[in-house]
């Protein structure tokens, strides 16, 4: 196939079995496929394309000049990572996650890494691997201020295998590594990122000290805490905004919010 050349882009990535990082920017491509993938990723990742959004083969061929060949392997690449979705006889479309699907992986999420992070507490982590921890929840309260997305999930995935490597048991990496790249589909589609205070390394500084301490009772708590807010925030805003009043012990902006919200809602309804 021939080469391609284009100016850089910024795309997100699955980490191989290597280990490598999510997230890696690529200023060329080698393969006609590369380039039908990495564009097609580009406009999933910046919501250009949207959730059940066709993809025919011919248009998509004609639109980036290459033929069909390219173009249904890059299909199956994004297919592999949950972004696509091959339907036969119809063709491929953006996947479009329903509330049950991801209700069902975030569920059994919590479960997987509540699990992990209990490990982590009974094996303990040296001060090489806290220093690690660090490295990575500055890097994630750095992408948030930027506003940048990939970066921010780059970080808080990192935070998340750091957890799971430090379970030492093998089969639960692995586990943890699947579940975190299905749930990275439903952030890139459904997270607005339009919160105003970065309640994710909060949580996650939180998360470390348990480990730290020990508590691995605290720790699969925060645990289960967290994805459950992570989850929140993909469908429900209004639910994540009540449950961060409530931790924070704000009970009148709580109940003010949902007054306002229920006299909202019953107004609609007239």
């Amino acid at each position: 196939m021939r080469r391609c050349r284009t100016a850089e882009l910024t795309l997100l990535k699955c980490r191989g079995p290597g280990g490598k990082s999510l997230i890696r920017h690529s200023s060329y491509y080698n393969t006609s496929s590369d380039f039908v993938y990495l564009e097609l990723r580009a406009r999933i990742v910046n919501k250009q394309l949207k959730p059940g959004e066709r993809l025919p083969e011919v248009r998509i061929s004609k639109e980036m000049g290459v033929s069909r060949t390219p173009v249904r392997e890059a299909l199956r690449r994004l297919a592999s990572e949950g972004l696509v979705r091959v339907i036969p006889n119809s063709g491929a479309r953006v996947t479009a996650p329903s509330a049950a699907e991801v209700e069902g992986a975030y569920s059994v999420r919590e479960h997987l890494e509540a699990l992990s992070v209990s490990l982590a507490c009974k094996n303990g982590i040296d001060s090489r691997t806290v220093e690690r921890f660090e490295d990575v929840l500055r890097d994630e309260e750095s992408a948030f201020i930027a506003r940048d997305l990939e970066a921010s999930l780059e970080a808080n995935n990192n935070f998340h295998r750091l957890i799971a490597d430090a379970s030492k048991n093998i089969v639960l990496i692995e586990y943890v590594e699947n579940i975190i790249l299905r749930t990275n589909v439903y952030i890139l589609f459904y997270d607005p990122f339009t919160e105003e205070k970065n309640y994710s390394s909060e949580e996650h500084r939180k998360i470390l000290a348990s480990i730290i301490s020990g508590d691995g009772d605290l720790a699969g708590k925060l645990m289960k805490d967290h994805l459950h807010h992570s989850h929140a925030v993909l469908e429900k805003p209004h639910d994540r905004r009540n449950m961060l009043a409530d931790l924070n012990g704000l009970a009148r902006q709580n109940k003010e919010f949902s007054t306002n919200r229920e006299e909202s809602d019953h107004g609609s309804t007239k």
